[in-house]
């Protein structure tokens, strides 16, 4: 097996963890039994050691396509060959109770749709990102495997022959027949229901469809991009840690940003400057209720403040504050490109930006969800306290750079919309708050940026006080309402960020870079593609700058970038490939924000 491009993946889940399927029907990415669990299936980081459950024809020369079932999270894994034409139906049955059939597990359906195929099984797991032994025992409905406190059942109405640890199976179908194959945990399996027989798995097939349908409907979004919304929608769903609101940043670890490279992170935790975004496009598209769990998320962890008032800048799922980022050197990594890391070590830096992301998100959700309560305001009123006392001291950035710390004009920028969402929600529900001090402070940093964060020589915001780089974070500006969209700063900005880098820009074919890596120490070698976000985010600025044929042609340019199914990684590569963790909950974001302003922005014209 060699490994397969990250855009060749797509994503199925139950709202606790997810799994990557490849076109070439191998399930190479399952935690279990959430997201940020050790991996049971990993042979997108070695493909040698990291375990996988494939199911593909045995004609190798079979055309693979894939799509989703419409208007659902259900996969489609189609092969096309001189035999005939076959099919995986493959998804996580949702809305179950735990002690239902099916619950917390994959259902893999296949089907012959044209002639008589040949398929050949392969299930090797690899327990504990391929660091725990696990024994095999071969059972009349099926195998099980045993590792340290972990069983799994793969319950099969065909014989199965033990293969290493793993097992193996070749099986032929006739046209218009299926097998279906279901892997679950040991402790939710029944035994009175042998290897969720074919009439169970086209139960949970329809009634996982009709859960989707049933979810999608809520969405509100009729504008010109309604497929590709709803299908950013509906992955933002997958990546909803349903027991606790939280959602993750991407469901993969250490995907690299550089084949080769060492920019290899773990992403499987909730950044509290996703919640801004997070809420913003859930909100205009009509999921409260769904904003609503991830504001009692970030409700719970206002009230675990650190002694001195601050936050941490990400948490577990489950709401832990520590992540300890430890590597996996016996695993080579998705094309070698190592270290394998899991943990995030940068849980624990100072980032000052989060504090604005995190207001904003208030304010919006007070505005346009429900209003916040007294006690959720004290905690916020401490907050901004400490964006008071600590607004001027440097910072590793919105970046989480690992090269020193600097004064990120960034930063500084969303300290200010943490000091003005407070004086906006204090006015707007006459809440008690000191305001003479924080519309003081919130004047001073306004002013500061504008001397500092300016360059004249640039004629553009810089990315740090002192230097003459660009940062396409600060294409925020006009997004968060600290500049006028035409400010002419903002507009020479803009034209600064959209210059080719060779020519001292962010943006190559319009696909936009976060900064120029040769100018920014960020403590780390190797190159990077072009930042997904960044490029929406460009896309919005320019839209409110009144660029809507600019926007909408570098919008539609960007679309063409997603893969077959409409998903995307954090970046872009050199060659139109997709690096970095995958899929990304922020990119999908920044589509959903960037369709909808964009679209009201082009009214009723073509």
């Amino acid at each position: 097996m060699s490994y397969q491009p990250i855009e060749n993946y797509g994503l199925i889940g139950n709202m606790r963890t997810t799994a990557l399927v490849g076109m070439n029907g191998s399930i190479d990415w399952f935690c279990f039994p959430h997201f940020d669990s050790p991996s049971i299936f990993a042979a997108i980081l070695d493909e040698n050691k990291g375990g996988r459950f494939q199911i593909m024809p045995v004609n190798s020369n079979a055309k693979h396509k894939q799509f989703y079932w419409p208007d659902t999270n259900v996969l489609v894994t189609r092969f096309l060959s001189s035999q005939g034409v076959g099919q995986i139906i493959d998804f996580m049955p949702v809305g179950l109770k735990e002690t239902d059939v099916g619950y917390h597990g994959i259902i893999r359906r296949v089907q012959a749709i044209r002639g008589n195929l040949k398929f050949k099984l392969e299930c090797s797991p690899a327990f504990n990102y391929a660091r725990d032994q696990h024994t095999t025992t071969l059972t009349s409905d099926g195998v099980r495997f045993d590792a340290n406190g972990l069983s799994l059942r793969l319950g099969a109405t065909i014989p199965l022959q033990q293969d290493g640890t793993g097992v193996v199976a070749e099986f032929e179908l006739h046209e218009g027949h299926e097998l279906s194959f279901a892997l679950q945990e040991v402790e939710q399996y029944s035994d009175c229901c042998v290897a969720v027989a074919q009439d169970q798995a086209e139960d949970l097939f329809h009634q996982t469809v009709e859960y989707w349908r049933r979810w999608l409907s809520k969405c509100t979004y009729r504008g010109r991009w309604r497929e590709m919304v709803q299908r950013s929608a509906l992955t933002l769903k997958l990546l909803t840690f349903e027991p606790t609101g939280a959602i993750v940043a991407a469901p993969t670890c250490s995907l690299p940003e550089g084949i080769g490279g060492a920019r290899n992170w773990d992403y499987r935790y909730t950044w509290i400057r996703d919640a801004a975004f997070t809420l913003y496009g859930l909100l205009r598209i009509g999921f409260t209720t769904e904003a609503e769990k991830f504001m009692h998320f970030l409700e719970a962890r206002c009230h675990e403040l650190k002694p001195d008032g601050s936050l941490q800048i990400m948490y577990g799922i489950d709401g832990r504050h520590e992540l300890p980022e430890t590597t996996l050197d016996h695993l080579e990594g998705y094309r070698q490109s190592k270290p394998v890391r899991v943990g995030n070590g940068a849980y624990d830096q100072l980032q000052l930006d989060i504090y604005g992301e995190l207001l904003d998100s208030v304010y919006l959700y007070n505005k346009y969800g429900s209003p916040i309560s007294y006690d959720l305001w004290k905690h916020l009123r401490r907050l901004i306290n400490w964006v008071c006392d600590n607004w001027h001291r440097p910072d590793e950035g919105v970046w989480e750079v690992r090269g020193g710390q600097q004064h990120f004009l960034y930063s500084k920028l969303m300290c200010w919309v943490a000091l003005d969402r407070g004086l906006r929600l204090a006015d707007k529900r006459s809440f008690p708050a000191d305001r003479d001090r924080w519309l003081k402070i919130r004047d001073t940093i306004y002013e500061e940026i504008m001397e500092k964060g300016w360059s004249e020589s640039r004629q553009a915001f810089v990315q740090r006080y002192g230097s003459e780089s660009l940062d396409a974070a600060n294409l925020m500006m006009p997004l968060v309402f600290f500049v006028s969209p035409t400010d002419p700063r903002m507009l020479k900005t803009l034209d600064a960020i959209n210059q080719p880098p060779e020519q001292g820009g962010l943006v190559a074919n319009a696909l936009v870079y976060r900064y120029n890596v040769n100018e920014t120490k960020d403590g780390l070698d190797g190159e990077e593609g072009s930042f997904n976000i960044c490029t929406f985010w460009l896309v919005e600025a320019l839209t409110r700058a009144g660029r809507t044929d600019e926007a909408r042609l570098m919008f539609e340019q960007m679309l063409g970038y997603a893969n077959h199914l409409g998903l995307y990684a954090e970046e872009t590569g050199h060659h139109g490939e997709a690096l970095g963790n995958f899929p990304q909950a922020f990119t999908h974001l920044a589509l959903i924000s960037a369709a909808f302003n964009l679209d009201r922005a082009l009214g009723t014209r073509g």
